[in-house]
């Protein structure tokens, strides 16, 4: 085989410039292959996050070159979990072909939780801004309770009647 057929060189349409970078197709078609079949066994809990990206152009010319293999993964696929798989394996070879370091993070434990993450933060800064003043309210009211009533019986006053 022609070393011209498999060397792909990324090239941006716009200025006709060489990407800095060479990859090999067959290269990025077993990236591809291994980070699809690792992502068929993996339930979504254990998935590792994919972080954001920069969209420049060698990044662009990377998915430009991916797209075409996965019209074979895609025509094969069965339903649309296996189609989720193949998706998330295409992005987690994106991330590996460019170098990206993927961040497991919470996700091994399986701990996933119902609650949004914005509302446990908001519902935690509530609750750090209402300590203090919590306090001293209670700290208030048993004052208040204490001279009022004299007389305290299983926490009923009787003075007031």
């Amino acid at each position: 085989m022609d070393a011209a057929v498999k060397t792909l060189v990324l090239v941006d349409s716009n200025d006709e410039e060489t990407i800095a970078q060479e990859l090999e197709l067959e290269q990025m078609r077993s990236i591809l292959d291994e980070a699809i079949l690792e992502t068929r066994g993996t339930p979504l809990e254990n998935r590792p996050r994919i972080p954001r990206t920069a969209l420049s152009k060698r990044n662009r010319a990377i998915v430009r070159a991916l797209n075409p293999m996965l019209v074979t993964y895609l025509k094969a696929s069965r339903d649309l979990c296996e189609t989720d798989s193949i998706l998330f394996g295409t992005a987690l070879a994106v991330c590996r072909i460019i170098g990206t370091k993927l961040s497991t993070a919470g996700r091994t434990t399986g701990q996933s939780s119902a609650i949004p993450a914005w509302r446990t933060r908001i519902e935690e800064r509530i609750a750090k801004a209402r300590g203090p003043h919590r306090q001293t309210d209670m700290l208030q009211v048993r004052q208040y309770q204490t001279k009022d009533c004299a007389h305290r019986q299983d926490g009923v006053c009787w003075d007031k009647c």
